[in-house]
Order: structure tokens, then sequence, then C-alpha cells
């Protein structure tokens, strides 16, 4: 509205002007030498106007006619742009659905568009990894680490490459370099970690942890948790050839985490022998009082060596006191009393752990049925019972089981990953069988069900819950109670009504001959239904499951273990991992 009224007014204003103009007097005359020329003023105005229009517009076309050149580069230019960034998109699209045809074909025409984008040779490089081409990722991520803006991507592909292509060498020293020039690349500094812990070189790991701090990549509390494994890793390594280093290091790790056992337990061992037995028992009731662990009571019964076995197990006594119903105190009190041969204190403190015994207790037990008694049976009763019996807390990190505590894992090189725990894969767990109506259904219901109960036919879904039994329980089948409920079901309206009479005595009889027995007699009711059977499900539309889109340019397509894979020994290390370092 107000341009509307801006228009007339400039409308109204030079209408009133051109009026003014042509009421104006007088002529205007130009003369040059015998040339002259004579106008009215409103004409001489009008002249001089339409000159002014003539030159802009002849001044127009001349720079147009310059420009034109710029502009078309500037539109061709455009126009590669944009079909560079449609076919970078596709590409993408199509590295995250896992077609390596249409990936390979995006990045070659992204390259062709626009063979100097930074996105296009993160999506060469993507390509040529989906296609397993490795010299080809490997001249991309070169191309993206010799920009300033891609550097350090280049650098992480170039770094992944080299561990693929089982090259640790390589992989150092692109990790170091990348740390060198950007101290806060997380990738870089975990893997320089990784390779300094892989060749005991704790004094280097232990910089590149400040370093980490100091670049906000580590927070106070992990960091102090860190330094103390490294510092424990470090005393462990020194303890034959640097004694004083190896003390100083045991007991700064132990005052940066008093609760780390292998930490209390070394410190506890360098106090004692400069005579602070005091302090070194003070060391290790901390640790004990925060976790619990055979080393800490091994270490605290034998605080001063030479002493008497009754006098180790008064002193374990006093380590237990304010967690004796732990199950470690236990084990720990039975040790040392079997030790001192107090058999009947030892047997007591085992007691509540008889019924479902650790293997640690089992083979406790045959100690003390060997030396209390002598009796060889039930000592070697137990022995064969321990190699069935529950399995005790060990090292573990990763599903891999050590019998010593690591600083890193041998699996994954993370740095305190070994924990005192039960195995994962030792856990006994409760299976829960869906039975559905599939083609194994019959064979589901005849090894699941007891013996004594005939298959019935039914129409309701069951869950089967199987509980895993010890060897030596006997399993004896309970009768079933004397209450019977009975649900009658309603009738249906076309059965006769001497179907519905004959279903109503034959479910009385039970009730009768309850009634007619005595109280010792046990009457055989009928079992209800095991299985219920579910009319069959429609057929539904198959679903297209997504793939997930790669993290990162360096992405592994081998296998990824089973979550609870547990292993007794140390698997083989991936390709260019750490642990080539290892002898």
């Amino acid at each position: 509205m107000l341009r509307i009224i801006l228009f007339l007014v400039i409308i109204a204003l030079a209408a009133a002007g051109a009026a003014w103009v042509a009421e104006q007097p007088g002529d205007v005359v130009l003369s040059w030498n015998a040339w002259r020329a004579e106008m009215r003023l409103p004409v001489f105005i009008l002249g001089l106007g339409g000159a002014i229009v003539a030159i802009g517009l002849v001044w127009a076309i001349i720079a147009a006619l310059w420009r034109a050149p710029k502009r078309m580069k500037h539109g061709r230019a455009a126009r590669r742009s944009g079909k560079a960034n449609r076919a970078i998109t596709q590409g993408l699209l199509a590295v995250g659905h896992g077609d390596a045809a249409a990936a390979r074909s995006h990045a070659t025409a992204a390259r062709r568009h626009a063979p100097h984008d930074p996105l296009a040779l993160l999506l060469q490089a993507q390509a040529a990894q989906l296609e397993g081409d490795r010299d080809g990722a490997r001249r991309a991520f070169l191309a993206m680490a010799g920009r300033d803006d891609t550097k350090s991507l280049g650098m992480r592909g170039l770094y992944i490459e080299a561990q693929r292509a089982n090259d640790p060498q390589a992989a150092l020293a692109i990790a170091e370099e990348a740390l060198r020039l950007q101290p806060n690349a997380a990738w870089a500094s975990q893997a320089v970690l990784g390779f300094r812990c892989a060749r005991a070189d704790w004094t280097g790991a232990l910089e590149i942890l400040e370093t980490n701090l100091s670049s906000g990549l580590v927070d106070k509390k992990a960091f102090r948790r860190q330094r103390a494994v490294l510092l424990t890793a470090r005393a462990l390594d020194v303890e034959d050839s640097d004694q004083s280093l190896s003390r100083d290091s045991a007991l700064e790790a132990n005052k940066l985490a008093p609760t780390l056992v292998p930490a209390a337990v070394l410190a506890a061992k360098c106090l004692a022998e400069t005579h602070q037995v005091r302090r070194a028992m003070k060391v290790l009731e901390t640790a004990w009082q925060a976790e619990p662990h055979p080393d800490l009571a091994e270490a605290y019964a034998h605080i001063k060596p030479g002493d008497p076995p009754a006098t180790r197990l008064a002193r374990i006594e006093n380590l237990i006191g304010k967690k004796a119903t732990d199950f470690e105190s236990a084990l720990a009190l039975a040790r040392a009393a079997i030790d001192a041969g107090e058999f009947s204190k030892a047997r007591l403190a085992l007691q509540p752990y008889l019924d479902n015994p650790t293997q640690r207790v089992a083979m406790l037990m045959a100690e003390i049925e060997h030396g209390e008694r002598g009796d060889t049976a039930k000592a070697r009763a137990w022995t064969l019972r321990a190699v069935r019996a529950l399995p005790d807390p060990v090292w573990t990190a990763d599903g891999y089981i050590s019998d010593h505590w690591r600083p890193v894992s041998p699996v994954s090189g993370r740095l305190d990953a070994f924990q005192w725990q039960v195995p994962l894969a030792a856990l006994p767990a409760k299976k829960t069988v869906v039975i559905e109506d599939n083609p194994f259904h019959d064979a589901l219901i005849a090894s699941s069900a007891p013996e004594a109960l005939p298959p019935a036919k039914a129409d309701a879904a069951v869950m089967v819950t199987v509980e895993p039994v010890a060897d030596d329980a006997i399993v004896t089948p309970k009768q079933p109670e004397a209450t019977v409920i009975a649900v009658e079901p309603e009738p249906a309206a076309d059965k006769p009504k001497e179907a519905k009479e004959q279903r109503k005595d034959s479910a009385k009889e039970p009730a009768k001959a309850a009634a007619q027995a005595g109280p010792d007699t046990v009457i055989p009711m009928p079992s209800p239904p095991l299985f219920h059977r579910r009319p069959a499900a429609q057929a539904t539309s198959p679903v297209i499951p997504i793939v997930r889109a790669p993290d990162d340019p360096g992405v592994d397509e081998e296998p990824a273990p089973e979550e609870f894979d547990e292993r007794s020994t140390a698997p083989a290390a991936p390709a260019g991992s750490w642990r080539g370092y290892r002898p």
C-alpha cells in the first residue's frame, strides 16, 4: 500500500515538474563557429534527457559484453559445483547403503566436476574402502593429508590403512605426527598411548597422559586413575632392576588410587621392607574395605615373613573383622585356618557356601577332609566336584581371562580394563523358550515335557524356564497338590444337552474321589494343557534392514566378536594393532 502511494506521489511530482518546465518562457541557443542551434527550453530539456538515457543504454550494453565471458565462466562453475554436490550426496548415500558400484560411479563424477573438493576426496576414499581398493583409499587419504583443511582426517585414514596393512611402524609414525600437529586429536593420543603401553614404555605413556590432561581429553578423576595404573605397571616392570623407582611409583600409585589392588599390594610390600609394617597394614585394610581380594589377604597374612600360622590366622581375623560375611573373607579365613591346623574353624567359615560351592571352596574342602580326618575318598569327591563347580572371580577384560592383573587389555588395548569378576561366559543363566507354532513344535514338546505327563493338545502359548541343576542333586518329581481348580468353559450353543451333562459329571468325579479317599491317598488329577497353539499368523511383508553408514573413513568390515565371548587364551591380534609390538 505504501509503495502504491509513493508511486502516485512521484508521478504527480513528475507531472507538476513537466508542466512547470512547459510554462517557462525562453529559448536555448547553441552557437559553435558557423553552426547555430536555437530551440525552446522544454525541447532542450527533453532532448537532454533522451541523450542521457541513450548514453546509459549504450554503456550498459558495452559493460554486459565486457563481463559476458566472466559470467559464462561463473555460470559453468556453478553448474559443475551443483553436479558435484549432487554426486557427493548420492555417493555418500550409496556408501551408507553398501552399494559399491553406485558409490564408485558417483565418486568418479564428483572427482570429474570438483577434483579439489574435500568431500569429493572423502567420497573417493569411502568408495575405495567399500570396494576393498586399499591403494585407491591410500591415494585419496594422501591427497587429503596434503591439504590444510583435511590434514587430520587424511592422517587418520592413513593410520587405519597402515593398521590394515599390518604395518605398526608406519601406523605409529603417522599417529605421532598427527599428535604433534594437533595435540587435542583424541584418536592420535589413544593410538600413541596404546603403542607405548604395548612396548612397556610406561614413562612415555605417562607423558601422553599429561598431554591429554592439558588438552582436555581426560578429566582429573580419570587422569588420577589412569596415572595410578601406569605407575603400578612401571613399578612391577622395574621391581627387580630399579627398586627405588619401583617403590616411588608404587607409593604414588597407591596415593592416587587407594582401591587399586595391585598398587596396594606392591605399596604394602615396599613399606614392609622398610619396616613400616603398621602403615603397610593400613594400606591393605583400606583396599580390603573397598574391594576384598585374595591378593590383599595373602599380602596381609605374610606382612611379616616368618610368622607362625597361628599369628597369620589372627591377623586375617583382624582384617575381615568388618566384612566377616563376605565371600572372600570366608575363603581367606578358611585358608589361614587350614594352614594353622584349625580345620573346624575352616569348615565353619565355608559352611554357608557348601550347597552351591565354587571351585576354590571345593578345593579348600578337599584339603580339610584330607587334613582333618585323612579321608581320601571325601577329598577325592570334593576334588572331582571342583571340576564342575561354579567359577570363581578372575581378572578379565574384553572376554580375555588372565591369571594376574595387567594394565591394558591385550584384546582392545584399553587402559585399566581388567576387573576382578566372574567371567560372563561362565555365569549360569535361565533359558526362556517361547514355544510357538513352528515346524519344531512337536519335537520341542517331546523333549521338554516330563515323562509322567502325556502330551496334551492345547491352545495357548507357554513359557518353559530351564533351571540349571547341580550334578550331585537328585531330582524327585513332586506329586500334585490335593487342591484342584477346575475351570469350566461356557458350553457352545450348538452342543447337545447330553454332552454338557457328561462334561459336568466328568468334572465332578475328581472331587468325589478326593472326598472318598483317605488323607494319604494320592488321587491322579487330570493335568491342564501344557501348550496352547496359536492360529497361524498371517504373512507379513518383508522388512528391509537398514545398513548403517560408516562413522569414520576407517571402519573395518571385519565381523565383531560376540558380546559374551570369554576366552582363556589370548586371541589373535587384529591386523596392525598395537599388539604387534608384543613378543
